[in-house]
């Protein structure tokens, strides 16, 4: 296993306005629960302070997730630490979510007084970075982003960024201010922004900021291959479910034999393949566990060659993938960065 011992985590620029993080994030919407039970403030806290001890400084959070309850618990984290050295990130965008898909709102008036709102939870001045989380078709993306723009303008928040958007929408929404990241899921087995996103990213100087870099955990140990409890969110998921689970279980075997080869566990290998897609990759991991976040932060020890990484991509194939990589209500939606997956509802709620 590649030991985190004296690594310091490398700074990289993230995007072309001279926007500074650590090259690994840390994502805290486990500490408050998705795919597993949230947990207690103090528990939360010292992951975040351990991630920061260790170089990490990159922190990732939204007001959907709780919702509002991660924000603050990042707020209390970030009054036990020197402000000035860390990058917050959070986001709007999402009003709620459930298998019937996303309520979404880009007005203008919601976007400000989101922005304030979790200016308030995070007990700070300004966001680093500020996200639209999901894009909302019934609202020009121009409005949204000049709304964006005033804020930036006012000092309220330094960059912008967008999730899950496509490309004709990121070109439109850099036209009007430049977007600093795009954050999207990428990891070895969901590799759909690679032809298109990618490149786009590199023309226009964004950084890119992979969510699930670990395919939500799948690839973080047998405990998700073999043990998946039966009321595991997991299960919703296309790719977890028991026939396509027994399918990827061979992919997931794949990784663990190279895992060998390089002295290191199958999270680490997983992990170090997103991390070596660029130095304007900076994959944002979370974890409610300091042992799991000190092997994440292992993962920079793994030095992987080209052929390396090609035989990795290789052994994870896309067209081997079973399983959609999310879900709708009534089928599984395949869409790839779609601003509006398939039964997303579209609502625009007063701010």
């Amino acid at each position: 296993m590649a030991d985190h011992a004296e690594i310091q985590v490398p700074r990289v620029k993230l995007g072309a306005q001279g926007f500074e993080v650590s090259k690994l994030g840390f994502g805290c919407m486990g500490l408050t629960g998705i795919y597993n039970s949230p947990v207690s403030d103090e528990s939360g806290i010292a992951v975040i302070k351990h991630a920061f001890d260790h170089g990490i400084t990159f922190f990732d959070t939204s007001n959907a997730y709780g919702p509002r309850t991660n924000e603050i618990l990042l707020g209390k984290a970030l009054k036990q630490l020197p402000r000035e050295k860390i990058q917050v990130a959070t986001k709007f965008g999402i009003v709620s979510h459930d298998r019937r898909g996303f309520v979404v709102n880009g007005k203008p008036e919601y976007v400000r007084a989101c922005c304030e709102e979790s200016i308030g939870r995070l007990g700070v001045d300004y966001i680093d970075l500020y996200y639209q989380h999901r894009v909302d078709k019934t609202v020009p993306i121009e409005e949204t982003m000049g709304e964006l723009k005033k804020l930036v303008e006012e000092g309220k928040v330094k960059y912008i960024g967008l999730s899950e958007a496509s490309p004709s929408t990121i070109r439109r929404a850099h036209a009007v201010h430049p977007i600093t990241a795009l954050q999207m899921e990428w990891s070895l087995w969901t590799r759909e922004i690679e032809p298109e996103i990618v490149p786009l990213c590199r023309e226009l100087g964004i950084g890119i900021v992979p969510y699930s870099p670990l395919g939500r955990g799948f690839f973080a140990g047998r405990g998700v291959t073999e043990n998946l409890p039966s009321d595991s969110p997991l299960n919703n998921i296309p790719r977890f479910a028991r026939e396509n689970l027994e399918k990827n279980k061979i992919l997931y075997t794949r990784v663990e034999n190279l895992a060998r080869k390089h002295h290191c566990t199958p999270v680490q290998l997983a992990l170090a393949w997103v991390l070596h897609q660029g130095d304007d990759v900076v994959p944002i991991p979370g974890t409610t566990k300091i042992k799991n976040l000190d092997a994440n932060i292992g993962s920079l020890k793994v030095k992987l060659t080209p052929e390396d990484l090609k035989e990795l991509s290789d052994v994870v194939s896309e067209e081997e993938v079973a399983g959609y990589r999310s879900y709708s209500l009534s089928e599984p939606y395949n869409w790839k960065y779609s601003d509006t997956p398939p039964l997303q509802l579209h609502a625009n709620p007063s701010a």
